[in-house]
């Protein structure tokens, strides 16, 4: 796992937001949301922005999680899906 202080800085559950940057892709979002639905089943509605070279997508996600563990492996796995630069 990652070494975070989330646990000392957050009361949980709470709501999250994850900032997904990576290649411009029209799957990206749903690749994000999967990965997503894997940790926390839920009906998921990403907002999405593009650069202004149309280079990278931004993908924002909203997850409400339960303990510093759960944050941490949501960081992991958004970072391991193909093309994703950045998890934020």
């Amino acid at each position: 796992m990652l070494d975070t202080k989330f646990d000392e800085l957050m009361e949980f559950p709470c709501s999250f937001p994850y900032k997904v940057v990576g290649d411009a892709s029209e799957t990206l979002a749903d690749r994000v949301v999967a990965v997503v639905q894997k940790h926390v089943p839920g009906d998921y509605v990403p907002s999405s922005k593009v650069s202004s070279k149309g280079t990278y997508n931004s993908i924002t996600i909203r997850v409400t999680v339960q303990s510093k563990e759960q944050v941490e492996s949501l960081y992991i796995d958004l970072a391991a899906i193909e093309g994703v630069k950045r998890v934020l």
